[in-house]
């Protein structure tokens, strides 16, 4: 067969169902040969916005994503996409035409290294140089990117070797992830560590989310005790309905739950990644004890001296942890009991402000209260990046894990949108949201239509203050004013109509519940929900929160 076909093939038995991009020149066998082909493609109008939907696909599915560009400028145009899935541990194969290998080694149209340019990015990035390796390289490809920890990789495939011909069959398996036991004798030393601390405190992260660990995570905090909190990427493994949580950690400023942070002699970390919240920010007050537990050895770092580590399957390791729990280890001092519950009921309290506020330009925290009215503990929010996203990961809580994606590794704008596409291609049944600044929106308004093309009615809920509202805060935290942040934009209205979009601006506060509930009606067509937003309190939470002491 060419080898293109096979390349296909071997993709079909890696079971891809769905590919994110935009067809080339170079890349065009490879467009012929999925004709025959059960796999969709998704056709995009920009390669950053099909990145970012194979980047939301494999977070959604736990299976790669896939997404496909040209060579050179289309090349280039994934990588933001494709870093961002890299970084914050989403399994996704990126697959990349390049110019025929008679002209590789010298100056030549279009021509560039690309491989080179997406090593630093991905996990593993590699050049078809002849079709009988076509096999093994898509199959480790995928291997490698679902692997702990996953991430992205690039498969580079010249259009003069897709024509060649080849006899040679795809290698059958698809890539799953091992589950491992853990160390009996590092679950004993976690026990010993817990039953001699006294002001214990855990912190959760985003392995625990890929790790479905909710249940057993949850089992371990009601049975020791611990009060709990997680990252930006954690929402929902220890839900703020949860006794003893503290709701979502991450803030750039010394939020309530850091107090329990300070005090605290034990900190135990479960599937914790530095990118979601340097240990630099809540290593902080006395000395600490440090559990680790994760698929992978922690990283080195001054700050985050690991005493005990428990490597493996993350929900064999909170099963084994509750499973060695005497009344040695869920004995609770009444200071350390009463330490928290001020803390929870400040927190608490402080998150509940504003909710009811009926100012307009509406309040950051009415708005999330709002949405997390409405919003089924199933249904999906996807958070652009910008000052939303500090508002989001603060006020919006999340009461299953999966269903409030914020992006705090590589942290890109524009994401959010075509991940929300991505993400009701998954799970049509649910109402999913992506909420965004006016500045990240515009970033990648061009593949609006690729929602109306393929049927995938999101709801866009998009704030507007005119400006880029995170680089405005916190340039007036570290200088008291702001330089270049205004933005001029267009009438919405009409842009969400030119695209075939429902178009609902929301005019008082009073307004934006029934307007969800309308987009969340349409059944036929996205919606783009407009919402004036009063950032005003960005500056007053800065200066509420340096001055907050919850006991």
């Amino acid at each position: 067969m060419k080898a293109s076909d096979l390349f296909v093939k071997c993709l079909e038995a890696a079971g891809v169902d769905t590919i994110f991009g935009i067809p080339g020149e170079e890349n065009a066998d490879v467009m012929m040969s999925l004709l025959d082909s059960p796999i969709e493609f998704v056709i995009c109008r920009h390669e950053q916005a099909a990145a970012f939907m194979a980047d939301m696909y494999g977070r959604m599915t736990g299976k790669p994503g896939v997404c496909l560009a040209t060579l050179g400028p289309g090349a280039t145009n994934l990588t933001t996409g494709i870093g961002q899935a890299d970084m914050d541990c989403s399994p996704v194969v990126g697959i990349i035409g390049q110019a025929g290998t008679y002209r590789l080694h010298k100056e030549s149209h279009q021509n560039m290294d690309a491989i080179t340019m997406f090593k630093p990015m991905t996990k593993w990035a590699a050049t078809v140089m002849a079709p009988g390796n076509i096999p093994e390289i898509v199959h480790k490809a995928f291997k490698v990117a679902v692997s702990e920890k996953p991430g992205a990789t690039v498969i580079e495939l010249p259009e003069d070797v897709a024509k060649m011909d080849v006899d040679l069959e795809p290698i059958r398996g698809k890539a799953e992830i091992e589950k491992t036991g853990v160390d009996a004798n590092r679950v004993g030393a976690a026990l010993e560590l817990i039953a001699a601390s006294r002001f214990p405190v855990m912190l959760v992260g985003l392995g625990c989310v890929r790790a479905r660990a909710k249940q057993e995570a949850e089992a371990f905090v009601d049975q020791s005790g611990i009060y709990s909190a997680c990252t930006f990427m954690g929402k929902g493994i220890i839900p703020i309905k949860n006794p003893h949580s503290f709701a979502t950690v991450g803030l750039g400023a010394r939020d309530i739950a850091l107090e329990a942070f300070e005090k605290a002699d034990l900190v135990i970390t479960a599937g914790y990644d530095m990118v979601e919240w340097h240990p630099d920010r809540w290593n902080i007050g006395g000395p600490k004890k440090i559990i680790h537990i994760d698929t992978q050895p922690a990283e080195v770092d001054q700050k985050y001296n690991i005493d005990v580590e428990i490597i493996g399957d993350i929900k064999n390791a909170f099963a084994a942890l509750t499973a060695g729990l005497t009344d040695a280890h869920t004995a609770r001092t009444e200071s350390y009991n009463d330490t928290m519950i001020q803390i929870r009921r400040t927190m608490k309290a402080e998150l509940a402000e504003h909710n009811e506020d009926d100012g307009f330009p509406i309040k950051p925290q009415r708005i999330l209260s709002d949405v997390r009215k409405i919003m089924r503990d199933e249904d999906i929010l996807i958070s652009d990046v910008g000052a939303h996203k500090m508002w989001v990961a603060r006020q919006y809580p999340a009461h299953e894990p999966g269903t409030c994606i914020i992006s705090n590794g590589f942290c890109s704008m524009a994401g959010s949108v075509p991940g929300a596409m991505a993400a009701k291609r998954v799970f049509p049944e649910k109402n999913v949201v992506a909420l965004c600044g006016d500045g990240g929106f515009m970033m990648n308004v061009q593949d609006m239509i690729t929602a109306v093309r393929y049927g995938m009615p999101i709801t866009v809920l998009l704030w507007v203050d005119n400006q880029y509202g995170l680089i405005k805060w916190k340039q007036e935290a570290a200088f008291g004013k702001h330089s270049h942040t205004e933005l001029v934009n267009p009438d919405f209205v009409k842009l969400a109509d030119a695209f075939g979009w429902q178009a609902l601006e929301v005019q008082t506060a009073d307004e934006l519940i029934p307007a969800m509930e309308r987009a969340f009606g349409e059944k036929s067509k996205p919606t783009l929900v407009i919402v004036p937003v009063d950032y005003g309190e960005n500056m007053k939470l800065t200066e509420r929160l340096g001055k907050i002491i919850a006991q």
